[in-house]
Parts: C-alpha cells; sequence; structure tokens
C-alpha cells in the first residue's frame, strides 16, 4: 500500500497528534498501551516539539443536547499520563466525551488540528470507524501511519498459506455479516460465542455447517460455551490449517465453569504448525491468561479492525491516509 510513512514527513519542531488505541486499562504492559512506544521514540528523536496523544476509551453516555460534551470520569484518560511522561506527551481528554468524535464532525475536526502542526495515526483498531480522529484529522493536516499501524498492514496484507481457517466468535448479531464475508474469502470459518444462536435453531444436529466451509458450533445448555461436540470438530479443522486467524473467545472464558472450549481450542491453535494470527482483547487476554502468547506469530492491537482489513483489504482510516 502507497501509505505515507512516518519517515516521510518532517516532524522536526512540529506538534505532533498521535491517535492511539487506548481502550483499555492503563497498563505500560498492556499490548495496545506498549505498541505505541515505537512511534512516540521515533518522534522524540526526530524532534518533535510537542507529542499530543488522542484516544477514547468506552462508550460515554452522550448528551442530547448536539455539540454538548458528557463528561463519565470512569472513562476519562488522565490515568494514562504518568505511562507517557517519560515522552513529555501530552494525553488529551477521552475524544467521546464530545459528540463530534464519533459524527465525523468537521468544526470538531478542525478544534483537534489546532492542537498540532502534523498527525499520525498509531490506532489500527479504531480504523474501523468513520470517526473525527481517524478520517477527519489526515484532510486538514499533513499525516502517516505509525510504526505499529505499518506493521499491522504488512502482516495482515501478506498472502497467508492455504488452507486458512478463521475462527471467530461474539455476541452481538450485528457479526452475522461478517462470519457470511469471511466465508466468501477464506477456506474454513469456524463459529462460536453467542453467534451460533443467531444462525437459526439447530439444537438436533451435532455441529451445522452452512455452505460448505462454515462451521457452525453448538453451545452448552446455558449458552455460556461451546459444547464438547463442537470443540472436536474445530480440532478437526484446526490441524488442516495451513494458517489461522482466532477473533474472539468460544465462551465466557473469564468464568472457570465456562473456560473448556476457550482453552481446547486455544491451545489445540498454540500446537498447530500453521501460521498462526489473533486479534481482538478478550482474545488477546485470554492467550496472555493461558501463557501462550509467544506461540502466535503476531497478535493484533484490533478484532473488528483485523477482521474488517481481512475481508475488505482497507479500512475508513486507511482510506483517509491514502494520497
Amino acid at each position: 500500500m502507497n501509505l505515507p510513512k512516518l519517515a516521510d514527513i518532517d516532524v522536526s519542531g512540529k506538534r505532533a497528534l498521535v491517535r492511539l488505541d487506548l481502550d483499555t486499562k492503563p497498563d505500560p504492559q498492556d499490548l495496545r498501551v506498549k505498541s505505541s512506544f515505537e512511534t512516540l521514540d521515533f518522534l522524540k528523536e526526530k524532534g518533535a516539539s510537542e507529542i499530543i496523544i488522542l484516544a477514547h476509551k468506552g462508550r460515554p453516555s452522550l448528551e442530547a443536547t448536539a455539540g454538548k460534551p458528557s463528561i463519565d470520569e470512569s472513562l476519562s484518560l488522565k490515568p494514562f499520563q504518568t505511562i507517557f511522561n517519560k515522552w513529555g506527551a501530552k494525553v488529551h481528554e477521552n475524544l467521546r466525551f464530545d459528540p463530534g468524535e464519533e459524527a465525523n464532525d468537521l468544526g470538531f475536526a478542525e478544534k483537534l488540528a489546532s492542537l498540532g502542526d502534523v498527525y499520525v495515526n498509531d490506532a489500527f483498531a479504531s480504523s474501523h470507524r468513520n470517526h473525527a480522529s481517524i478520517v477527519g484529522l489526515p484532510k486538514i493536516l499533513p499525516h502517516a501511519m505509525g510504526l505499529r499501524f505499518e506493521k499491522e498492514i504488512e502482516v495482515l496484507d501478506k498472502e497467508f498459506e492455504k488452507p486458512i481457517v478463521v475462527l471467530i466468535s461474539g455476541i452481538k448479531e450485528d457479526k452475522i455479516e461478517m462470519v457470511k464475508k469471511l466465508a466468501k474469502v477464506y477456506d474454513k470459518v469456524l463459529v462460536g460465542g453467542r453467534l451460533p444462536e443467531h444462525f437459526g435453531d439447530g439444537a438436533l444436529e451435532s455441529v451445522r455447517t452452512q455452505n460448505g466451509n462454515m462451521v457452525i458450533g453448538n453451545l452448552t445448555m446455558d449458552k455460556e460455551d461451546i459444547t464438547l461436540n463442537t470443540i472436536e470438530r474445530f480440532k478437526k479443522e484446526i490441524e488442516k490449517a495451513g494458517t489461522i486467524i482466532l477473533a474472539g473467545v468460544l465462551g465466557k472464558y473469564e468464568d472457570k465453569g465456562h473456560i473448556q472450549g476457550t482453552t481446547e481450542i486455544f491451545e489445540a491453535v498454540a500446537k498447530s504448525s500453521a501460521y498462526k494470527i489473533a486479534g481482538g482483547g478478550d482474545t488477546e487476554s485470554a492467550i496472555s491468561q493461558l501463557a501462550i502468547s509467544h506461540k502466535f506469530d503476531w497478535i493484533s492491537v484490533g478484532g473488528g479492525a483485523m477482521i474488517e482489513f481481512l475481508i475488505n483489504k482497507t479500512l475508513p482510516g486507511i482510506e483517509a491516509l491514502t494520497p
């Protein structure tokens, strides 16, 4: 992709607005947080006069009155400030406190742009959203992708070894269209989490298959995990894979009574000799909990963004950076 790289723009003596992924806990060891350090090191080394960090956290309840900010202190980005003091960076408050962010309001984008001279997008996990800080700012300021963003695209845009098996889980029904699109692109799509219940009543079938390459799991009685039959079926597909893309936990893994599906499937993936990619907050958390991070070739900072990129080979945030 012919996207502007960080080395392509002059940051010396400039105020750099850096969009990061901070929808997580304020921990320097958190993947999303530490993924930004290389870009910040680069900006500091190249003499940026100021680094202003832009990010969102959670989904604040915005006031109905247009343009009126809504402050939710539990979602404040203030706790992140101590982490970024090392670079002398200033953490701007949660962008979503202002409705202009999610509305992609030009006035809000211009207000943000006035804080800096150049814009750097190192927020791959948020780049599937048409928000002001993602698609509005690049229209106003000289811009580039951050170093982590560049690596994400480099890994996810390569040609994978076949057969390619995608294991996708989730709760929301809106992921169903995503599953169907994946099935048109990849060899096998294994469907877990709560998603199987959105595919209709198939409780009498051991494991449902639709369109040949879509394998829809069955759920336990309480719907908080996949069944033993599903675990075994998924394992058989994992054994055949040349590449495995893991996006989502198989059940309510944080509950010890419902961790079996996630544990057995994730460990089966870890043991596979296939090229292994994972993405998403819960996915990364479960991988860390199982101490198998080192078994993966790449762990993306984004779940939804990763899947959308794999389907469309682009994202709104990428389009906004494209010359």
